[in-house]
């Protein structure tokens, strides 16, 4: 029922912001259109208006040890040195998209876009000041755009780059995290936290309104590019800068050093937009990506293919021989 009121209410409002301009001009007063890095005719609304799919920023945690939902259900893990380790499960993220937090004094926005299956985490300071981001309700080549409460300026979250506004040009510094089930994180952190239930809203926590998406032959709302190589649309990719390794090949080897890194797959991850009960669907497993001389974790995202082919310049695939 959510998926068909969604394609109801993109159908609505997926207009060319040129042809909206009137309207989005008196939903977004305090954005200067003025300024924008990519053209207008681009962006897309995305069904629910500005805030209509509501950001957090005032979450509580809980011990690991104390979280009751199936084990395999995917988490994003942030674990910065001197602090406890902190995993927000996708179980929220989906219905959230944005979490704004702080871990030991560093403000962060943890994001999460169900329609390119990129979840990134940003530091919030930029410019010398600290930004609360927002779901916008746009969407640039199916990805979210968010939006910042203090000059709402809109962002890109594949990239981290404003690309509305007076914030345009500026970049969101990315803050290593990854994807894996609750089990591994607890494996590895049993006095870790979790991000709790968010208090307040009526969602249905561990289902997917996305059923069946990664799976889909098309993205939703995409008119792009198929990705070269025969690549599926909806197909994972492990992405590193402008580089992209399909996971099928992570998933034949489970490890991979190339190009000065060594990328570990490990099995027992479920997939967030598979079924419509997340720990039902089907393994697809987690990836971790680390500086094969130091060991040291590097900046990573498991996104679907069109998503990495659509929003990187100098795209270069890593598809073996």
């Amino acid at each position: 029922m959510f998926r068909a009121i969604l394609i109801a209410l993109a159908t609505l409002f997926a207009l060319p912001v040129a042809a909206q301009a009137p309207f989005w001009t008196s939903e977004w007063p305090n954005t200067d259109f003025s300024k924008t890095s990519v053209d207008f005719v681009d962006i897309i609304g995305g069904g629910p208006p500005r805030d209509g799919i509501p950001a957090l920023s005032d979450i509580t945690v809980v011990p690991a040890g104390i979280v009751t939902f199936p084990e395999n259900e995917p988490v994003v893990t942030v674990e910065i040195e001197g602090a406890t380790p902190r995993a927000y499960p996708i179980r929220y993220l989906t219905w959230h998209e944005i979490v704004n937090d702080t871990i030991s004094g560093i403000p962060i926005a943890v994001t999460f876009c169900p329609l390119c299956n990129s979840a990134i985490v940003f530091d919030r300071r930029v410019q010398g000041r600290t930004l609360e981001f927002g779901v916008s309700g746009k969407l640039l080549a199916s990805n979210l755009v968010m939006f910042d409460r203090e000059t709402e300026s809109w962002w890109q979250q594949f990239t981290g780059e404003g690309i509305v506004g007076e914030m345009t040009g500026a970049r969101l510094d990315k803050i290593v995290s990854w994807e894996e089930s609750l089990a591994s994180f607890r494996e590895r952190n049993p006095d870790g936290e979790v991000m709790g239930r968010p208090a307040n809203y009526n969602r249905a926590y561990g289902s997917n309104p996305y059923a069946g998406y990664d799976r889909a032959d098309r993205p939703f709302l995409y008119n792009g590019d198929a990705p070269p190589f025969g690549i599926e649309p909806l197909a994972r990719v492990i992405v590193v800068g402008n580089r992209a390794w399909p996971l099928e090949r992570l998933q034949e080897v489970e490890v991979l050093e190339e190009a000065g890194l060594r990328i570990e797959w490990k099995r027992g991850m479920a997939s967030a937009l598979g079924t419509r009960r997340i720990a039902d669907a089907r393994d697809i497993g987690s990836i971790r990506v680390y500086d094969a001389a130091t060991g040291k974790d590097v900046v990573h995202d498991v996104a679907f293919a069109f998503a990495f082919d659509a929003l990187t310049p100098d795209a270069e695939w890593m598809v073996g021989e």
